[in-house]
């Protein structure tokens, strides 16, 4: 509650501060003042910005003119028998003290028909921005970058039509060339060899044996009996 008084006193004194600083005296006709045929007043009055607090003077000679407050509907139709107000000092002074129009017209038969009237209007100032309020992004206004556009999206498949199966991982993807086979791969055997694969995976197979091996290795085996054969021999002779 003590801060909404505060506030409020706040939001007076600067209403009232406002008011004194924009506060003017205006002289109805200017340097002419309130008489006939020589003054637009409704021109005269669409120039000028009334706000509360400013003082309107009229200056005229009393004792051919006067001045008249009243309605709308007066105004309009310059009718002098019931006027709100009636002044004839020949120097008559008004405070506006709140929004809307006033309307001033001659009451000497004939002059308001020949223009001498004027319609003071005070607008309701219109309400502030509140600080703070979010402003507009930038980037809400530019255009969008190069190349971007809708993601595309896959077609639903109809109903009752089966969908494509998957791409198989093993499959080549074109475009693209196969690697090159790795070199732990088993080579393929000569056709005229005769010769299976080794059996260790990666190894090439081993050579066939020549004949003159063939004949080192059965005198290898034959050798010791030989050998053990002669030394009978030699122990039957003695």
């Amino acid at each position: 509650m003590a801060v909404s008084k505060i506030l409020a006193a706040l939001f007076v004194s600067m209403t009232l501060y406002e008011v004194s600083v924009k506060a003017n005296v205006f002289h109805v006709g200017d340097s002419i003042g309130w008489t006939i045929g020589k003054v637009n007043y409704t021109l005269w009055a669409e120039t000028k910005v009334f706000v509360i607090g400013d003082t309107i003077i009229f200056e005229y000679n009393k004792q051919y003119h006067n001045v008249m407050q009243v309605n709308h509907e007066d105004f309009n139709s310059c009718n002098t028998k019931s006027p709100i107000a009636t002044f004839a000092t020949g120097n008559d002074s008004f405070n506006i003290s709140s929004y809307g129009h006033y309307y001033y017209i001659c009451g000497v038969p004939g002059h308001c028909q020949a223009g001498q009237k004027v319609d003071i209007r005070v607008p309701t100032p219109q309400p502030k921005p509140q600080p703070g309020s979010p402003s507009p992004s930038p980037h809400s206004a530019l255009p969008p970058s190069r190349g971007s556009g809708p993601t595309p999206v896959a077609p639903t498949p109809a109903p009752g039509v089966p969908s494509p199966p998957p791409p198989s991982a093993s499959a080549p993807t074109p475009g693209m060339s196969s690697p090159p086979p790795s070199w732990r791969s088993e080579p393929a055997p000569a056709p005229d060899s005769g010769i299976a694969p080794g059996p260790w995976w990666g190894m090439a197979p081993a050579p066939a044996p020549s004949p003159a091996s063939s004949i080192y290795a059965s005198l290898g085996v034959l050798y010791p009996s030989i050998a053990v054969l002669a030394s009978v021999v030699t122990a039957f002779a003695y």
